[in-house]
C-alpha cells in the first residue's frame, strides 16, 4: 500500500520526473533524506519502473497520430507482437477485446508516413485486417 506522501510524491514526479529532490522535499514539506529515501523504496519496489521522455506541445503538435486497430492471426499473435514492437512509430500497443485483437497508438511525421505506416502494419505476416483513426485533437493528457 502507498501512503499519501507517496502518493502525493508520485503526483510531484507525474508532473516533473526531473524535479530535484530538494524542490520535492519542500513541496512536501518533508526532508530531503526521506524523499530520497521513498524515492529508492518506489524504485525498489517497482512502483517507479522508470523515466521517460515526455515531448513538448511544438513537437507533438507537428505529428499525426493514430489509433490503429489490429485484427491478428492468432497462431502468429507473438511474431506480429514482436513485429510491431519493432515499428519505432508505434508509441503504444494494447491487447483489447472486442472485434479486433490488438490497439496501437502511432506516430508519424506526415499524413503519407503515416499512410506508409500503415501499410507497413497491413503487410505483416499475421495481421488480417487493420482499420485507423487519425487523432484530430488531445482534450486532455495525464
Amino acid at each position: 500500500m502507498l501512503s499519501k506522501e507517496d502518493e502525493r510524491l508520485l503526483a510531484l514526479l507525474r508532473t516533473n520526473a526531473r524535479s530535484s529532490v530538494s524542490d520535492l522535499a519542500r513541496l512536501l514539506d518533508l526532508s530531503r533524506s526521506t524523499v530520497q529515501t521513498r524515492i529508492a523504496r518506489l524504485e525498489q519496489t517497482g512502483v517507479i519502473r522508470g523515466y521517460v521522455l515526455d515531448y513538448g506541445d511544438s513537437y507533438t503538435k507537428s505529428l499525426v497520430s493514430a489509433h490503429v486497430s489490429i485484427k491478428v492471426k492468432q497462431k502468429l499473435t507473438v511474431k506480429t507482437n514482436n513485429e510491431l514492437k519493432q515499428i519505432a512509430q508505434i508509441a503504444e500497443l494494447y491487447a483489447i477485446s472486442g472485434e479486433y485483437d490488438l490497439i496501437a497508438v502511432v506516430q508519424a511525421q506526415s499524413t503519407e508516413q503515416l499512410s506508409h505506416l500503415l501499410d507497413q502494419i497491413g503487410d505483416l505476416d499475421g495481421v488480417e485486417r487493420t482499420n485507423s483513426s487519425v487523432i484530430l485533437e488531445t482534450k486532455f493528457k495525464r
